[in-house]
């Protein structure tokens, strides 16, 4: 794997755990699924704004649309569905162990149904990996705080799943169709339930437009999704997804870290430890060895 990639995907990394205190600063001032629709549509007609001026060919293919709509639906529908419920229900010590199961998920989907290999020390380090994760989500779960509940967990199994999907389905047309036009386009397309979701649930004109929740709006539209998805899609173009979605297990190291700089948190020794074993369980599954099944 080549620095750029590795670059490209630690900035995908970087950009979706800063979507988390964006999120939670916005939610002050708007409904949860008004918010999610505009951040999807916002950044969808971005994109494809892009795509247009800068004469990208337009996606063909009923197999391409399909798959399109697959991803929307994964990724922006139930994954922005779950990450701007689940705080609601479930303690954030649980919500980070459950997301970040989807590593996991998509490796098994990968192997599954697109095909790939991974070598026996790649599972080892998946397992690491989400070790780390316990570890850093350790004094969190066992502090209690926010109780959990079954409607929370759901949602974050539901967006997990929805992800873990998306990717699998991204990677299938990786290379096969113009990136810009395409991440422009699934959440456009994902956009669609969101939007009738909030019109029967919620009342969009309840938003506090000022500069927070301004800011918010944009950071999540043009960064936390356009800019993003348009990187993570180049990924998929050059790496396997099960050696490039292992790096997702640096999100929450990622939050930690914006937590300690911008809000005073503090890193405790046991997370210090976890952050070394997500560490570990990348390099491992980076390394070469004798793909399963060959």
């Amino acid at each position: 794997m080549s620095p750029t990639v590795i670059t490209k995907i630690v900035l995908a990394m970087f950009l979706w755990a800063a979507c988390f205190p964006l999120i939670t600063a916005g939610l002050q001032y708007s409904p949860h699924l008004t918010f999610a629709t505009m951040r999807a549509v916002l950044a969808g007609a971005t994109l494809v704004g892009l795509a247009m001026i800068l004469r990208r060919p337009f996606p063909r293919g009923w197999r391409t649309w399909l798959t399109l709509g697959i991803v929307g639906i994964g990724a922006t529908s139930l994954g922005f569905l779950g990450m701007f419920h689940a705080a609601e229900f479930v303690s954030p010590g649980l919500a980070t162990v459950i997301a970040n199961a989807q590593p996991l998920l998509a490796t098994i989907l990968g192997v599954a149904w697109l095909g790939e290999r991974l070598p026996k020390v790649g599972w080892v380090g998946l397992l690491i990996g989400f070790m780390g994760i316990l570890v850093i989500a350790l004094p969190q779960l066992l502090d209690g705080g926010q109780e959990g509940s079954a409607i929370g967990f759901a949602y974050i199994v539901l967006a997990a799943v929805g992800v873990t999907v998306s990717n699998v389905a991204i990677k299938s047309i990786a290379g096969k169709v113009d990136g810009i036009y395409a991440m422009g386009l699934q959440m456009l397309v994902g956009s669609v339930p969101l939007a009738l979701a909030a019109y029967v649930m919620e009342d969009p004109t309840a938003v506090q437009w000022n500069a927070v929740f301004t800011l918010s709006l944009l950071g999540l539209a043009l960064f936390g999704s356009s800019l993003v998805y348009w990187v993570w899609f180049s990924v998929l173009e050059e790496v396997e997804l099960n050696r490039a979605i292992v790096f997702s297990f640096l999100v929450p190291i990622f939050g930690l870290t914006i937590g300690a700089l911008f809000f005073g948190e503090r890193l405790s020794g046991v997370q210090f430890s976890g952050i070394a074993l997500v560490i570990l369980g990348i390099v491992f599954v980076n390394l070469k060895g004798n793909p399963q099944g060959r």
